[in-house]
């Protein structure tokens, strides 16, 4: 079994346990007060409203607004670690068919790696700091996956 091909199966398999351990912590620590806070939001947001006094109503609004754009990305970051390392050890069982030399096929892996963890690492500190690094980091994961996939394609288009 090849270097690239190892790396990917157990990055993978890392980056899963990795997603479905924060998938847990999120669903029993976080997830329920969450909802709650979106639920409460909204029935406040109704309520001024239906007391016509839309100033209140319009923060309550803006506060379930800024509580489901957090509960969004925290949810989409446990699937796509997931998601991203099921890809990863997918193709990691056929890795060593992408006609390029040894070399250049451990480069592709390791940056389809790290683009793995870093693209959903980016989402989720987006929750938790305010700036463009976590933009940045999220931006930066995604396009080292784009790329790397895009070099898989050509390695499998290339081997005959």
């Amino acid at each position: 079994m090849s270097q690239a091909r190892k790396l990917l199966i157990f990055g993978g398999l890392a980056l899963a346990c990795l997603g479905m351990a924060y998938g847990l912590y999120y669903a029993l620590f976080v997830e329920h007060q969450t909802l709650d806070g979106m639920g409460g939001a909204l029935t406040e947001a109704f309520v001024k409203a239906a007391e016509r006094h839309m100033p209140k109503s319009n923060a309550a609004l803006d506060a379930y607004s800024r509580t489901k754009y957090i509960y969004v990305r925290q949810v989409d970051v446990h699937s796509h670690w997931i998601g991203l390392a099921m890809l990863l050890i997918a193709l990691g069982m056929a890795f060593d068919r992408v006609s390029f030399a040894e070399r250049t096929r451990l480069w592709i892996a390791t940056a389809l790696l790290i683009g793995s963890a870093v693209f959903p690492l980016g989402v989720l500190l987006q929750t938790l700091v305010e700036g463009p690094l976590p933009s940045a980091l999220a931006i930066i994961g995604s396009t080292l996956v784009i790329g790397a996939l895009a070099l898989t394609a050509v390695g499998f288009a290339r081997s005959d």
